[in-house]
């Protein structure tokens, strides 16, 4: 029987399992799924365990039962948030390991019918920082996905930073030995690794004298939803909505309830019901402002995904387009705006602004002169924004930018990082 290992990189946006042969010494098979959950509204109640599905069947089911049940997006990101303790879904409680496990227990079992046994050795990717201000948050966090890994039946696990899997990726596409930079940005995070790739040394067991620099930043494809959404989208919800709770004594809603909806992490579990008769106050007495109460159908409904599906279909038309329209339209929450390059790009340009400075700090603080780099490889979904090529196009260019799959090259590094196994 032929050995395998997994390459997995469980992503904020989308997740990706590639399967190496360790005695053929290639990669056989990639699955690819969106990291996304979706609890059916109907649930058996004498069944301990819950139904629900995983990926693009989340989004079809979801669609299907009328937006009733429990839909989860993002979950990396609550991976490093202590606040977050548990949530109950139905009659059942989940953990942050409980939500990342049914994720990588569906990868694994897609991968395990294609080589025909249980395969318990994974190589597991990481953000070279999940959280950017705490040592201690992205301790949790790493210890979330361990027990994650472990929920899902891995057995044999080594962790490995994304950024690295991209660059072995890439590694396998060059003639001769490079200098690279290495720049993943995904839907969580943005992160950075400097090293030596040579094909010459693809395989071996010691890399640790390759990696001259590693380091991160808590911004990625996310952070422009979010800002897009509070620009563009919560005016349609009511923001800055005028309530008269004492006669004579005008007060605008409070704003925490719209950064709240700007925020996937958040949206999942903003269904307490202090908050929800807090809004149905706030609308009372605001006279039934038409705008608010879109906030209320937007919470009530579980609307939030579909919501997000508009924004993401701008942020990719404008990856290829000068215009694009950010339309919507549900259960009386009408938007129908045009987009333009120029001003998406002055939305995110907060965030970008943040990804150049933490760029121009790890290049100082590790002594990287841009001519000395020879290539730059650019990986991860986000990589496709335009403001993002911009800035590397305008920070280095004498150097030319190289992509690979986007959505899977993680994966496929990760799978060639089995000289972690060699302790």
């Amino acid at each position: 029987m032929s050995k395998f290992l997994y390459g997995i990189d469980f992503g904020t946006t989308n997740s990706a399992l590639s399967i190496y042969d360790e005695d053929k010494k290639e990669i056989i098979n990639t699955i690819k799924v969106p990291s996304l959950l979706y609890f059916l509204k109907e649930q058996s109640a004498a069944s301990e365990e819950l139904n629900y599905v995983v990926g693009e069947h989340a989004i079809t089911s979801y669609l299907e039962d009328g937006m009733k049940g429990r839909f989860i997006k993002s979950i990396k990101q609550i991976l490093s948030r202590s606040s977050f303790i548990e949530t109950k879904i139905h009659h059942k409680r989940y953990n942050a390991s409980d939500l990342v496990a049914l994720i990588l227990k569906d990868l694994k079992a897609k991968a395990d019918e294609i080589v025909g046994y249980d395969c318990k050795k994974a190589i597991i990717g990481r953000p070279v920082f999940f959280d950017d201000d705490s040592t201690a948050k992205d301790t949790l966090a790493q210890t979330r996905l361990s027990k994650a890994a472990a929920l899902a039946g891995f057995t044999d696990v080594r962790f490995q930073f994304e950024p690295i899997g991209a660059a072995f990726a890439y590694e396998k596409t060059i003639t001769k030995k490079e200098k690279v930079l290495v720049a993943d940005l995904g839907g969580g995070t943005t992160d950075f690794t400097y090293l030596i790739l040579d094909p010459a040394k693809s395989g071996n067991k010691n890399r640790k004298e390759d990696m001259i620099a590693s380091g991160g930043i808590y911004i990625g494809g996310d952070s422009f939803d979010s800002a897009f959404m509070w620009d563009q989208g919560t005016p349609h919800f009511g923001k800055n909505t005028k309530y008269e709770a004492t006669p004579g004594k005008v007060l605008t809603v409070p704003i925490s309830l719209f950064a709240n909806i700007c925020s996937w992490d958040q949206m999942n579990f903003f269904n307490g019901l202090r908050i929800k008769k807090d809004m149905e106050n706030y609308y009372h007495y605001s006279k039934r402002d038409r705008k608010f109460k879109n906030l209320i159908t937007l919470i009530d409904n579980n609307l939030g995904y579909s919501v997000f599906q508009a924004i993401e279909k701008t942020k990719i038309e404008l990856s290829e387009q000068e215009i694009s329209q950010f339309a919507y339209s549900n259960m009386e929450i009408e938007i129908d705006e045009q987009i333009s390059l120029s001003q998406y790009n002055t939305i995110i340009q907060k965030d970008i602004n943040k990804i150049s400075v933490y760029l121009d700090e790890f290049m100082a603080k590790n002594e990287i002169k841009p001519e000395e780099i020879d290539s730059l490889f650019l990986t991860g979904g986000s990589s496709l924004v335009s403001g993002v090529q911009n800035l590397f196009k305008t920070k280095f260019p004498h150097i030319s930018v190289t992509s690979g799959d986007n959505f899977t090259s993680v994966a496929k590094g990760l799978a060639y990082s089995g000289y972690l196994f060699e302790d």
